[in-house]
């Protein structure tokens, strides 16, 4: 009877490990593999091109400089809203203009300027030209600054992360988050994606290497990352850490049981 129950402990122990190919990140058949070629590329992709476009409610700081005086309307507004307060990104964000929900943003002198759909560099060529016609070598200057999505689930760092680089992979907004647990289970991270009034929900698989290839390698602004746990979370998690104090406690009614016989 002792040996079926340290049996089933330890059968018990084994289905809690987890083993490297559900950790290691991106495989291509290579983990634990031995003389793997070093110092040169074993593999190469086509990275699709990406360029986030904006849309509306999202945030852009805006910078105009010339050598105009400064009591030209167009450019004393502009230099007022964007040159004082707050320090770092909350600077930024502060000093910001918000797309509308048509895809607008308003300026004196120019009026409204439609930017949603648009690529940040194409609405500083735009902006650029517009200025050309009021001011004297102007330069443009343009940059999303609430470039957000949330990870939820298995990491350290739940919570939305904002970042000022709107070009950001899978992997670089999970570690953002801190990376991923022990536990997650990284070959089902759900991503719920909101564009033009309409969430989609797809998973990926982080383990697989192809995901370089996928239309979900670079995230958007407002993507929910959600990492799910492993099945062995709950014996890890509560049963693993009583599991001595559980033994012993069986050992000793078995001791004692066997005294009474």
């Amino acid at each position: 009877m002792r040996f079926c129950f340290l049996l089933a402990c330890f059968l018990g122990l084994l289905s809690a490990c987890v083993p490297n190919k559900k950790y290691v990140y991106l495989q291509k058949n290579d983990v634990n593999k031995k003389n793997l070629p070093k110092d040169t590329a074993v593999r190469s992709y086509n990275l699709s091109e990406f360029d986030y476009r904006i849309q509306p409610n999202d945030a852009l700081f805006i910078r105009f400089a010339s050598i105009t005086p400064e009591e030209f309307d167009f450019l004393s507004q502009i230099d007022d809203r964007t040159g004082g307060g707050g320090t770092g990104n909350n600077a930024f964000i502060i000093n910001s203009e918000l797309v509308n929900e048509d895809g607008y943003i308003r300026f004196p002198e120019i009026g409204t300027v439609k930017v949603s759909g648009m690529t940040i560099f194409q609405i500083q060529d735009t902006l650029q030209a517009l200025a050309n016609q009021y001011l004297e070598s102007p330069i443009v200057r343009v940059r999303l600054v609430n470039f957000r999505f949330t990870v939820l689930g298995e990491v350290p760092l739940e919570g939305t992360h904002v970042t000022l680089n709107n070009r950001v992979t899978l992997p670089e907004a999970l570690g953002l988050a801190g990376g991923l647990g022990e536990l997650a289970d990284r070959e089902n991270i759900k991503i719920i994606r909101q564009r033009d009034g309409i969430a989609q929900v797809a998973y990926v698989n982080l383990l697989d290497e192809n995901l370089v290839n996928s239309p979900y390698y670079y995230i958007n602004q407002g993507d929910v990352f959600i990492v799910p746990a492993l099945k062995q979370r709950p014996f890890r998690k509560y049963f693993g850490p009583n599991l001595a104090l559980f033994v012993s406690s069986i050992s000793i009614l078995l001791l004692t049981v066997n005294l009474i016989k």
